[in-house]
């Protein structure tokens, strides 16, 4: 008798498996520490004091004394998180950010939780085998707050001839 093993490799979801209205919840979470903030501040150039200098930060007003995580590691982070589930392997590119907000400061030992929802979709008209998924994510802290939105359009391959009836890994 031969032994035959099943194997199932992660992937993101095909053009076709999105769903215009769909939300999808990203776990777990990544609870953000001081050193991802001084190590992702310093690596991008940043030199604002209010993710660097404790002291500094700890003498302005309206944010409790508190540095900041830096914003665009919070944008990194919130788009990471949906990478398993939505799109590893199957995203051709990304082809722009808008309505980039922080509604919220985002502070060293918050957690940050992710989801995206499914706005659009439609075939790309020059790219055959491929098409436009426009995605909303939304990352809320340990509270349940929102505190990044983004909303972000992708190409995304269409799902190859040899794979029709597999689902989702």
């Amino acid at each position: 008798m031969t032994d035959q093993r099943k194997e199932v490799v992660q992937r993101g979801l095909w053009f076709e498996e999105y769903e215009v209205g769909t939300a999808y919840l990203h776990r777990p979470g990544r609870t953000m520490t001081e050193t991802d903030n001084v190590l992702f501040t310093t690596l991008t150039m940043n030199t604002q004091a209010l993710h660097l200098d404790a002291a500094w930060s700890a003498e302005q007003p309206g944010f409790g004394g508190e540095r900041l995580m830096n914003s665009m590691h919070t944008l990194s982070t919130l788009v990471g998180l949906s990478v398993a589930q939505l799109t590893q392997g199957t995203i051709v590119a990304n082809l722009g950010f808008s309505e980039v907000t922080f509604p919220k400061p985002v502070l060293h030992g918050d957690t940050l939780y992710a989801e995206t929802v499914c706005t659009d979709k439609r075939e790309s008209k020059s790219r055959p085998g491929e098409g436009i998924v426009t995605l909303e994510h939304i990352g809320r802290n340990q509270h349940g707050d929102v505190v990044a939105r983004a909303v972000r359009k992708t190409l995304v391959r269409k799902r190859p001839a040899d794979q029709v009836g597999e689902g989702t890994a």
